[in-house]
């Protein structure tokens, strides 16, 4: 979703925040050669946008998925429910939850509290997706009563084990004493505070936020959200979330590893630095953060007075981390310092053309190919296949220069999409995915495309959602001679996945 940008936060330049626009430059063309698919950053010191920049075809208006850092704006929403004095830490999670209980309730899952669900210490010894998937599927769509049910094997409050299953169980305590879903009870709260507008969350079968993922927000309404954690919960001279709880929430409140756990390169992780009330630590001196699947972060500096935020579409996200403190931390202020005199720089200058410039790597390659007269306007139509793609086409000659039209057929439906040749072209087209039937009713959703030949046969178009951290590559091998020839072999894979990220390996046939 696309929504006007809010008056927002204010701006300033590095320099004269205390900061050199040449280690912030350097930093950013780390993000971009070392994790390829970088989408914004967006770096505040002294309460003020320094610095922000979004890789084209993402873009400033554009809300972003933001998977689990939805985990704390749900931590938020508990903190403003226990400050109405409406629940407490030690509330009882199967009295607040007593009709999705089971018919046995154990010793464990009766000892479990509110705190629990909070630092990830419920009991289960592993996540409950499985559990939710299981009530979706069977057409019950009760996720609360399905986590439940699932064996709680240790005593809660003693094993740190990640589970989103227990955030959303936070959002279904909220909405059972509340009524509301947690982003109408936030929007008054907290979004209205903040300027943050037309916030989305996906929602269970029962219409309960997810809770631990399916918020999407722009970038500068995560930083906003960062900003007010740094100011203890204090914006524009209202207190909106108590200072308290602010503190104890992003606090180190269980282990959830061994603090000097070290990745393959020896760096130590951000993994294992301790675990609040849906926040991370860091290894940073009072550095926490709200981070979310595939490089969705917002870090908080208290010591250097900064919030950065980042969105990305990487699979680790500690890559983005080892960045920040190698490149960036050492540029930042510490809180309290003398500030050099802000002025004119030509790094200054040159930082501002670059952060203007960002832009995702096209596919490299030609815009032309011998064979593309013969194949233009072909429908090549598919074998069976998992993701019930049943043909496709390629042409030239019908939109901007040196555009291609890739249309894409599912169940009779025809998606057109125009391919940018070094460029990116908006378009529409439905998530794709095994096991989605695909109809002419099926949500579409902004798509960003640019395409080329990479040698004489072989048409490759990368297509981002630009909204979310996910990408796709569609490659078309044609023959056009010998015992193949009239065939293309389509191939279509994910930047990005939980599980495999091929989608499809399929010929397709001329009539």
């Amino acid at each position: 979703m696309r929504v006007e940008q809010s008056p927002g936060l204010p701006r300033s330049t590095p320099e004269a925040e205390g900061v050199g626009s040449a280690a912030i430059l350097n930093f950013v063309e780390k993000l971009g050669t070392e994790l390829g698919t970088p989408h914004s950053m967006m770096l505040l010191v002294h309460g003020r946008v320094i610095a922000e920049g979004w890789w084209k075809p993402f873009a400033p208006e554009a809300q972003h998925m933001l998977f689990s850092v939805s985990k704390s704006f749900t931590s938020a929403a508990i903190g403003l429910l226990i400050g109405e004095g409406l629940i407490a830490l030690d509330s009882r999670v199967i009295e607040l939850l007593a009709a999705d209980a089971p018919a046995v309730i154990s010793d464990n899952l009766a000892a479990m509290t509110v705190r629990d669900l909070l630092t990830m210490t419920s009991g289960h010894g592993s996540d409950t997706l499985e559990a939710i998937d299981r009530a979706t599927r069977a057409g019950d769509g009760n996720w609360a009563r399905a986590i439940l049910a699932e064996p709680i094997v240790s005593v809660p409050g003693s094993t740190f084990v990640y589970n989103s299953g227990a955030t959303y169980l936070l959002s279904a305590i909220l909405t059972g004493i509340t009524g509301q879903r947690v982003l109408d009870y936030l929007t008054p709260r907290l979004f209205a505070p903040l300027a943050i507008q037309d916030a989305t969350w996906e929602q269970c079968p029962r219409g309960i936020d997810a809770g631990g993922w399916g918020l999407a927000l722009t970038s500068e309404q995560i930083a906003a959200f960062g900003q007010l954690l740094l100011q203890r919960g204090l914006w524009r001279g209202e207190q909106i979330l108590s200072a308290d709880w602010v503190d104890e929430a992003t606090s180190f409140q269980v282990p959830n590893g061994d603090a000097l756990l070290r990745n393959e390169e020896g760096l130590v992780t951000d993994g294992s630095q301790g675990y609040g009330y849906q926040f991370w630590r860091c290894q940073a001196p009072g550095a926490y953060r709200a981070d979310g699947a595939f490089g969705q972060m917002c870090i908080v500096l208290p010591e250097q007075d900064a919030v950065l935020v980042v969105t990305n579409g990487i699979e680790s996200g500690q890559s983005v981390l080892d960045l920040v403190w190698e490149h960036l931390l050492p540029a930042l202020p510490r809180e309290g310092a003398a500030l050099p005199i802000g002025g004119i720089h030509d790094d200054a200058a040159e930082l501002r053309t670059a952060l203007a410039g960002l832009e995702l790597p096209h596919p490299v390659g030609t815009a032309f190919s011998v064979v593309a007269g013969r194949v233009s306007g072909q429908r090549y139509t598919l074998e069976a296949n998992d993701l019930g793609l049943e043909a496709v086409t390629l042409s030239f000659g019908t939109g901007r220069a040196g555009a291609a039209l890739l249309t894409l057929n599912f169940a009779g439906v025809d998606f057109a999409l125009e391919c940018g040749s070094g460029e990116w072209i908006e378009s529409r087209l439905p998530f794709l995915a095994k096991g989605i039937i695909m109809t002419s009713q099926t949500p579409t959703h902004p798509v960003a495309l640019a395409g080329a030949w990479v040698d004489a046969l072989t048409f490759l178009a990368t297509i981002h959602y630009p909204e979310t951290p996910f990408a796709l590559t569609l490659s078309m091998r044609f023959a056009t001679e010998g015992p193949a020839e009239g065939s293309v072999v389509v191939r279509l894979s994910q930047s990005v996945s939980f599980g495999s990220k091929a989608l499809l390996a399929a010929t397709g046939l001329t009539a």
